[in-house]
């Protein structure tokens, strides 16, 4: 068996023994073992701990050993799959159809029989033939303390009930808050679609697992097959992308977190990771194609096929979400910080993100006894814990992308880039791109003078520049910059 079957024949054990489907983590863990990975490369690509890795590896081989009767570990896995497969245990599961390598969707006026929990789908009553509001939200976050998005929520609403908005990215810097907007989005408007879906692309699943993923949400929502559409094993189909016909048949929200994560590290923005193209694919058809469901991404980079789409009057836009602003006096408050006066400056230093502002919150607590006075009397702008939340979205920069940066963070005043600087060696095409790209990540920020447009870094990203890198040694890398 190739690896997709195996994935498929574990997901059907696990399913048809407790109810629940493999989650995301759960696959990763199981295709890096397939493919012969430690638990610590399986923990650094999946952006959690070798600990956590190994705990959720433990209780699933457990699961597996208990579903087989017989001890599964990291190291006998695929062999046990394959025996039950030669067994003729394959074709268990109730959820499918199964003929030779082929599922089809099961046509019936009811749905299997799942768990009933609050964040996830209710099964339907028996013999009631009308589809009804099905939400598959285990994977988005519980919803916290919001904070005052009203014209940002009042804008997504307008485009998706009333302009019919069929795409819509959500991107902005990390901890700015795209993703506690989305779930506030969807409290407010799930009665409006048949199904709800949240799924995360934080483990960077193949485009062939997620589709089948969502598809058999579907099929456990009652969704009868949507014309005819057929799945294979490895998750190819006989045409197309069949998530479309289910877009297009019924009235569909799906929220796709973490977009940034199936991209490639080390280019430009927007460019995928080798063979997963087809999200662009996906992501295009969506916005092309006449139908009454939504797709929104939430991303740190705004996707390229929405760049090139977008329009006033096009069903495809993108929303920068920035900073807040008083009201992120609020979070400051809760964090025990009391100095009125003083919240503003603080708040303009680190751009109202809400994150950064509850990061340093802390730090101001911990270390001046909660005095905003003490804290601002520096020079220095302190990153503390924000500086390795940076990392990430830093770690994904060309070398282009560094070089620019550090140029920007030396500038004392915003700058125009009617000129491209000598020692940047990058030619005019190439450095228009590398900027272009960097606000498209959100890392830029443009101020509009007259008929002029100035460049410059918000200041905790010119101190996070500062400090980590060194021009000179980033100039001596980047002679190929693009």
């Amino acid at each position: 068996m190739d690896v997709q079957e195996v994935l498929k024949l574990a997901d059907d054990l696990v399913f048809i023994n407790t109810g629940k489907h493999l989650d995301t983590l759960q696959e990763v863990i199981l295709r890096g073992t397939l493919q012969g990975q430690k638990y610590s490369k399986i923990a650094d690509e999946s952006h959690c701990s070798e600990g956590h890795i190994k705990d959720i590896a433990s209780a699933l081989w457990k699961l597996l050993s208990e579903v087989l009767g017989e001890e599964v570990n990291k190291a006998n896995f695929r062999v046990r799959l394959e025996q039950v497969k030669l067994s003729n245990l394959w074709n268990f599961n109730k959820d499918f159809v199964h003929i030779g390598n082929v599922n089809f969707c099961e046509n019936n006026s009811h749905s299997p029989k799942f768990p009933n929990s609050p964040t996830d789908e209710e099964p339907l009553n028996k013999g009631n033939t009308e589809l009804k509001l099905r939400q598959f939200l285990a994977e988005m976050p519980k919803s916290g303390i919001f904070y005052d998005r009203t014209s940002e929520l009042a804008t997504l609403k307008q485009w998706i009930l009333q302009e019919n908005t069929r795409l819509v990215s959500i991107h902005g810097l990390i901890g700015i808050g795209k993703t506690a907007l989305a779930v506030n989005l969807v409290e407010q408007i799930k009665h409006e679609f048949d199904f709800i879906i949240w799924r995360s692309l934080a483990t960077s699943p193949p485009l062939s697992i997620l589709q089948t993923n969502i598809i058999q949400a579907f099929c456990r929502g009652g969704a009868p097959n949507a014309d005819g559409v057929v799945v294979l094993d490895n998750g190819e189909t006989t045409g197309g992308l069949p998530l479309l016909n289910y877009l297009q048949k019924y009235r569909c929200l799906l929220i796709l977190d973490d977009v940034q994560m199936i991209n490639s590290s080390g280019q430009l923005a927007g460019n995928y990771q080798l063979g997963y193209e087809d999200y662009g694919t996906l992501f295009r058809q969506v916005g092309e194609l006449s139908h009454n469901s939504c797709l929104v991404l939430l991303c740190w980079e705004k996707p390229r096929e929405i760049a090139a789409l977008e329009g006033k009057n096009q069903p495809i836009r993108s929303l920068q979400l920035n900073g807040l602003g008083a009201e992120a006096g609020e979070i400051l408050r809760e964090k025990g910080l009391t100095e009125d006066a003083k919240l503003s400056e603080l708040i303009e230093q680190y751009r109202g993100n809400p994150l950064w502002l509850k990061i340093v919150a802390t730090m101001i607590q911990d270390l001046f006894n909660g005095s905003l006075s003490e804290f601002l009397s520096d020079d220095t702008l302190f990153l503390g814990d924000l500086e390795s939340l940076l990392h990430q979205p830093f770690n994904r920069l060309s070398e282009s992308e560094k070089q620019v940066m550090s140029w920007l963070a030396s500038e004392t005043a915003p700058v125009s880039i009617s000129k491209v600087p000598e020692n940047l060696h990058l030619s005019r095409s190439q450095f228009l791109k590398v900027m272009q790209s960097l606000g498209r990540r959100s890392l830029v920020e443009k101020i509009q003078e007259g008929d002029r447009t100035f460049f410059t870094l918000a200041p905790v990203l010119k101190e996070y520049v500062k400090t980590n890198y060194s021009r000179p040694n980033i100039e001596k890398e980047a002679r190929s910059p693009l």
